[in-house]
């Protein structure tokens, strides 16, 4: 079968200093791969492993955008990237970025997913219907007129999307497309890259953390492992022994079944009778053991009646919640809901229209992009910098949090040179060591692998259990069945559900993939 991409003895290291990696090793080390004409290939592997370098050597932003020692070849559509930079290959290639932000170049949505077509010079009336097809294959038509920077994360993130849709390239590069999406984005999504590769045979190279979402859609996958590319397989035989595998994958390996099923309905159909149920609800009581909610503690943190309009639009409209002492609290919603909005108006970095935010305890936010918060030469720094601008002196917080989010090994690194999940991590401790009572994480697990998101759980369960309470906004609803003890859902700007976590996520539509096997079953 032809080959859309090749990677030949690839080689990668970065330049030292500035916001490129100083890794003590290559990025990538001897990789040879080919992804096949039509094929859907997802990359799976740990932050840092080499997965974002991978896919930004498939239109040559590495070497060329990035500097660094390059070795090897790769051909995207027979063109080197060697000899062709990444504009000469926007026909053949379309790329999406980690960080969406950083792909914006017009202020106006329609402007911006047009920007590339005018780059490749097509007629007005073409150009007019490729941006009508991809917005409305996003289901993002009614963001056209506005500002990329008034968009919420997850709204940002389908409009780059839909600017690399624009161009029908034959190869689509997307890292981490889902990262910021609600589940019924995700969704979209995926479902708009099976149909182009079903419908016009689109070559799709996907780097993924939440596997549950891009596994199913691949024909096969790869996992990155210090720079390594390991051979391509079979989804469920390379995750099989892979720790960030979904969580049904993970239950189907302890039952022994090879290989280990992808999604809930493969485990329902492969369940040989009533003891393999048995066996699987057991197992998926373990991985979601019900956690008790919290006495009556303290009330931290209230917002009473809150409406707030940005741009024009109402985005809180008469929202009220309470934090207490000793909570998780799980802010869910769509794109758009408000979440960011009521993080924002708790930790009182916005006013209120209407309405009133009390409580003494202090209060710190964590944005979704940690690149806002970031601007020390290390790692270390910047925790020291918080304790500094406070006037408060290091009593050993800054190595308890760097613990805390395995950011040990990296605490002499420069931040800008660290993956996105490492740069998120540094981004809650650089604001948790500052001592607030009541922290404010919005979409913190963007861009973090297992080990990283389990490292987090663990950090906020210990907040919260030392007198604290966490508020995080988040569409990673297995994170929420995890820790959270409380769950707040948004629709339009007000609230629709608020109860303990167990029971509201229990009954959505959406449920963490263990507790739909066990509403289901």
């Amino acid at each position: 079968m032809t080959a859309a991409l090749e990677y030949r003895g690839v080689g990668f290291a970065y330049p030292p200093g500035g916001d490129a990696r100083p890794a003590p090793r290559p990025a990538l080390t001897e990789v040879d791969l080919d992804v096949a004409e039509g094929e859907i290939l997802l990359v799976a592997g740990a932050s840092g492993s080499g997965k974002s370098t991978l896919l930004r050597c498939a239109n040559g932003l590495v070497p060329h955008a990035s500097g660094g020692r390059f070795a090897g070849e790769v051909l995207a559509g027979g063109r080197s990237t060697r000899t062709h930079r990444p504009r000469d290959l926007a026909d053949v290639v379309g790329f999406v970025h980690q960080d969406p932000e950083a792909q914006f170049v017009v202020d106006r949505v329609e402007a911006d997913v047009a920007f590339v077509l005018e780059n490749l010079g097509l007629p007005p009336e073409a150009m007019r219907r490729r941006v009508e097809e991809v917005l409305d294959a996003l289901a993002i038509a009614h963001l056209r007129d506005r500002s990329p920077a008034t968009l919420s994360g997850g709204e940002r993130q389908r409009a780059a999307i839909a600017g690399a849709l624009a161009a029908a390239p034959s190869v689509l590069v997307l890292d981490e497309p889902t990262s910021q999406l609600d589940p019924q984005g995700a969704e979209d999504v995926l479902g708009a890259l099976g149909r182009l590769n079903a419908d016009l045979g689109t070559t799709v190279l996907l780097a993924e953390h939440r596997l549950e979402r891009g596994a199913p859609l691949a024909d096969r996958a790869v996992v990155v492992d210090g720079g390594r590319v390991g051979a391509p397989a079979p989804p469920g035989e390379v995750l099989a022994g892979y720790p960030g595998a979904p969580a049904v994958t993970r239950l189907g390996r302890l039952l022994g079944w090879e290989p280990p099923p992808l999604t809930v309905r493969d485990a329902r159909q492969r369940a040989g009778g009533d003891s393999d149920l048995a066996a699987l609800v057991a197992l998926a009581s373990t991985a979601f053991p019900p956690r008790p909610a919290p006495g009556p503690g303290e009330r931290l943190l209230a917002g009473t009646d809150l409406h707030i309009g940005l741009g024009g639009r109402p985005v809180l409209r008469g929202v009220s919640v309470e934090v207490a002492r000793g909570e998780v609290v799980a802010l869910l919603g769509r794109n758009g809901a408000g979440k960011t909005t009521l993080l924002r108006t708790l930790g009182r970095l916005l006013e209120p229209d209407r309405g009133t935010v009390d409580g003494a305890a202090t209060a710190a936010y964590v944005p979704q992009d940690p690149n806002t918060l970031l601007f020390a030469p290390t790692v270390r720094r910047e925790l020291l910098e918080t304790l500094r601008l406070l006037g408060r002196p290091d009593r050993g917080e800054v190595d308890r949090w760097l613990a805390a989010l395995g950011l040990a090994a990296v605490a002499e690194r420069h931040p800008r040179s660290l993956s996105g999940g490492e740069r998120q991590r540094v981004a809650v401790a650089a604001v948790a060591v500052g001592g607030a009572e009541v922290l404010l994480l919005d979409e913190p697990t963007r861009g973090m692998d297992a080990p990283s998101r389990t490292a987090l759980e663990r950090a906020v369960r210990e907040h919260a259990a030392g007198g604290g309470a966490v508020v995080l906004a988040t569409h990673d609803v297995e994170l929420a069945a995890r820790c959270a003890t409380r769950a707040v859902v948004l629709g339009d700007g007000d609230v629709v559900a608020d109860g303990p976590a167990r029971d509201v996520l229990a009954g959505s539509l959406f449920a963490p993939r263990c507790c739909g096997w066990r509403r289901r079953s």
